[in-house]
């Protein structure tokens, strides 16, 4: 069954590695940051190029130099435990502010840890500095609504990443009145960023997509912080830094950084020792336990070499690779110093097309001539040799099995989607029998009444057992969706954003007939502020981007239809926690002798009354609102009531 299973299945990372390879993206970036690396000091941090010559796009490059400098100039700092310390957003003022998403992430307990998002001192402290500058303040209003890549080359690329997760977050954080244009960050080289709370905060956010971690086969500095910060040596990471703004061009710096080799090989035993031990672990929490780094990767990352380069997107994959390339053997002409290997990115991206052209040549009569079972097995082999991996080295098989144990723990994002489409078919009987069960009251009180006063216990049962299911089923889409287990742009489809609604106005009435049944809004409050699940909330989410999507193209289409008959469904899903709490307000204003206190009350009821009065007269309700026996129907009967025993006694008073 499983060969079966794999000889249906293929490896795209190479394939998705050459299309990249091969595409201007990686040489256009290499290039912004070795313009803003030549810069240095004399810069203000950043360098960006407008997009006239590059499709529109603009591209926003940062320097790691001043990074580099301010760890120099800092007397006393021997340890990289000071220089690379992670702090929480959440306990941090700045960060807090830069990052409220971020901040605000919950720890997740299921994950093995509670540890809130945290992110590397250097590089958070760096980007505050910055982000606080009038230049990078006026460069956010320069590049909104454009096509933005942010790029950065060592410390450079960590500052590149927390500018694109801050300008995720300010444009997530700001009104749905137009779609946010592509974001991408490209780094080169590039020291891990943040703990494992932050690549699950990424996901939920459904930002992984966004970022693009070119590593290089045998660079140090992306596998550095896998080691005991006490134990990272930051003179010489500090001295490589410092190095690439004597010549960084396209091609590689022939200045190398003064180090000994026996001090360059116990490095590498350093990192090799200690990402080998992250890399055998298969489930990645809590690394503070076991002695080690707290730094987990994010994002996807690109492993390149003068064979190609493969692309992996699971944090697992992620760091398993990144060990399997660093241990395998060098080959003949590659490169073999600790600053050679940091600044070979331009000679990469330059020769990797270049490759790719010579690879595609047919097998000569003297080479081996390979057989694989399968096109999967053969792609598994081209991503290996992509990254540097040989056939020879010892690696290979080990990596071999960590690339086919990543596929089977979860199928590509489409596969997944088409997977989840057929799971919606079979929910679908579930979501018929409460409409059924709906229409079976729509004449007398409704039934979410119905379902609140468990009128006919058979139907009810029935009812509640369908209304599980269905959440059953949601939560699981979202729970796929927060480990990028479904395409990027899933919450976008209509197909999806549509069923989600649908269920929502459906089902959500149940929820909130259940929440004041059992008196919750008595003991925790509020259902709307309170009560309501975090899938009602990110489907009121999606649909509102839906809606600003659809305005784009005809602004009047919408606000000018109108409904002949009343909808199926009721159009605000808590329409009746509103109705709720109109009921309990018009009770306390009976009994309120306070006049500022009533007034107060009185003025709440008469903006409900006119706004429930607007979605009945525009019929944005379903025709149970108005049933005999309905909470709307009784909460009107009560409030002609209360207006006239209020206006009666503003006569008596008048008269006084």
């Amino acid at each position: 069954m499983e060969d079966a299973e794999e000889n249906s299945m293929f490896e795209t990372s190479h394939v998705l590695g050459a299309l990249l390879a091969s595409s201007p993206l990686l040489a256009r970036a290499w290039d912004r940051c070795a313009a803003a690396t030549a810069m240095g000091a004399a810069s203000s941090g950043f360098l960006h190029s407008g997009g006239d010559v590059d499709g529109g796009t603009v591209y926003v490059a940062f320097s790691g130099v001043q990074a580099a400098l301010s760890v120099a100039g800092a007397a006393g700092v021997a340890s990289g435990a000071d220089v690379f310390a992670p702090v929480e957003l959440r306990g941090d003022a700045a960060g807090a502010r830069v990052f409220p998403q971020l901040a605000a992430a919950e720890p997740d307990a299921g994950a093995g840890d509670g540890d809130s998002v945290a992110v590397q001192a250097l590089a958070l402290r760096c980007f505050v500095k910055l982000c606080g500058s009038p230049e990078f303040q006026m460069l956010l209003n320069q590049i909104k609504g454009k096509e933005v890549v942010f790029t950065g080359h060592s410390f450079g690329g960590a500052i590149a990443a927390l500018a694109a997760l801050h300008y995720l977050c300010i444009s997530s954080s700001s009104p749905a009145s137009a779609p946010v244009p592509p974001v991408l960050c490209v780094t080169f080289g590039s020291p891990l960023l943040g703990n494992e709370a932050l690549s699950r905060a990424i996901l939920r956010e459904r930002w992984g997509g966004s970022f693009c971690h070119v590593v290089s086969q045998h660079d140090v500095v992306p596998r550095l912080l896998f080691c005991p910060l006490d134990a990272v040596p930051v003179r010489i990471i500090v001295g490589m830094q410092l190095q690439q703004r004597l010549g960084c061009t396209r091609h590689a710096c022939a200045v190398s950084v003064r180090v000994t080799e026996s001090e360059q090989e116990a490095l590498r035993q350093l990192i090799q020792a200690h990402i080998r031990s992250v890399a055998m672990e298969q489930k990645l929490a809590a690394p503070e336990t076991r002695g080690g780094s707290p730094y987990r990767p994010f994002g996807t990352y690109v492993l390149c070499s003068l064979d190609g380069a493969a692309c992996v997107d699971s944090l697992t994959a992620a760091v398993q690779m990144l060990y399997a390339t660093f241990a395998a053997r060098c080959v003949p002409g590659s490169v073999t110093s600790l600053e050679a290997a940091h600044s070979c990115y331009g000679d990469l991206v330059l020769k990797m097309p270049q490759q790719l052209l010579f690879k595609r040549r047919p097998n000569t009569i003297d080479a081996p001539v390979m057989v694989f079972n399968s096109n999967y097995d053969a792609g598994i082999s081209l991503a290996l040799e992509a990254s540097g991996i040989h056939r020879e080295a010892t690696e290979g098989t080990t990596a071999r099995h960590w690339l086919k144990a990543s596929k089977r723990a979860g199928r590509s994002p489409s596969m997944n989607c088409a997977g989840l489409a057929m799971r919606l078919g079979k929910i679908t009987p579930s979501r018929a029998q409460i409409e059924w069960y709906k229409a079976s009251f729509d004449a007398d009180m409704g039934y979410y009444d119905a379902f609140k006063l468990q009128r006919s216990t058979k139907k009810f049962h029935h009812a509640n057992m369908c209304r599980h299911k269905l959440a059953q089923f949601w939560d699981g889409v979202l729970s796929m969706l927060d480990n990028s287990q479904l395409p990027h742009d899933f919450h976008r489809r209509a197909k999806w954003v549509n069923a989600a609604r649908f269920y929502q106005l459906l089902v959500e009435p149940l929820d909130i007939a259940d929440y004041h049944r059992n008196n919750l809004h008595r003991t925790r409050g509020s259902y709307i502020s309170h009560g309501r699940e975090r899938r009602y909330e990110l489907f009121d989410k999606w649909w509102k981007e839906r809606d600003a999507l659809a305005g784009m193209g005809d602004a009047s289409t919408t606000a000018n239809r109108l409904r002949s008959k009343y909808a199926g469904l009721t159009q605000d899903p808590c329409f009746w926690a509103r109705v709720e709490e109109a009921r309990e307000l018009t009770e306390r204003a009976k009994v309120e002798h306070d006049v500022a206190s009533l007034a107060m009350k009185l003025g709440s009821l008469r903006e409900f009354e006119r706004y429930s009065g607007e979605l009945v007269e525009s019929k944005e309700v379903s025709i149970d609102v108005l049933a005999p026996q309905s909470s709307y129907t009784l909460w009107v009967v009560e409030w002609k009531e209360l207006k006239l025993k209020d206006e009666i006694r503003t006569a008596l008073l008048f008269q006084i």
